[in-house]
């Protein structure tokens, strides 16, 4: 199955989960044949390989495909930052898996050989990564509930939408500090009022 390639299948790591996988990825983009309830910054394939270059010269960068019979659960397009779409007919919208990767591994082989080695960074430090971002979710929600902004009995969609913003603006490790440290006085300011 990878013929000549038997390195990869080494060095393959086999994880419980997919937030395990993407652990460390600074770009996580899935991919979608069908649009969500809450729409998800969507891109074409083209896009998606100009991106993941761009993305891997700050950090680790993870393709998510889902299932061929029912793709990915809205659970795991919580983790992802962008969604991609490949262009299809309305009658076949779905791709078996291996064609779906053959096409974003081609746009990111095109992107990368036409990539600028001496191109400016368009960041001052790494990505923050899919273990931080759902740290920050998890303080987020905590201060949200701490303030009374939110009741988690009931949630609304609230923090799916608030992921979808947060993943789109792709913070890196300085805007990840100057959040986290917004969150922490917010819950310390609550504490000395109590």
């Amino acid at each position: 199955m990878a013929s000549g390639a038997d390195d990869l299948l080494v060095d393959a790591v086999v994880c419980e989960s997919l937030s395990e996988a993407v652990r460390g990825a600074g770009l996580v983009v899935g991919t979608s044949a069908r649009l969500r309830a809450i729409p998800w910054p969507l891109m074409d394939p083209r896009a998606c390989g100009e991106r993941a270059v761009e993305a891997a010269r700050y950090g680790e960068v993870a393709l998510v495909f889902g299932r061929e019979h029912s793709g990915l659960t809205n659970e795991e397009v919580d983790l992802c930052h962008v969604l991609v779409k490949i262009p299809t007919v309305p009658d076949f919208s779905s791709l078996n898996l291996a064609a779906a990767v053959q096409i974003l591994a081609y746009e990111i082989f095109q992107a990368a050989r036409g990539a600028e080695v001496t191109a400016e960074p368009f960041l001052e430090t790494s990505l923050a990564t899919e273990e931080q971002m759902e740290q920050f979710y998890a303080h987020l929600e905590a201060t949200m509930v701490e303030v009374g902004f939110f009741d988690p009995a009931k949630p609304r969609r609230l923090m799916r939408r608030l992921r979808r913003l947060f993943n789109r603006a792709q913070l890196d490790q300085n805007e990840m500090n100057i959040l986290r440290g917004l969150l922490a006085s917010v819950q310390s300011s609550v504490k000395e009022e109590d």
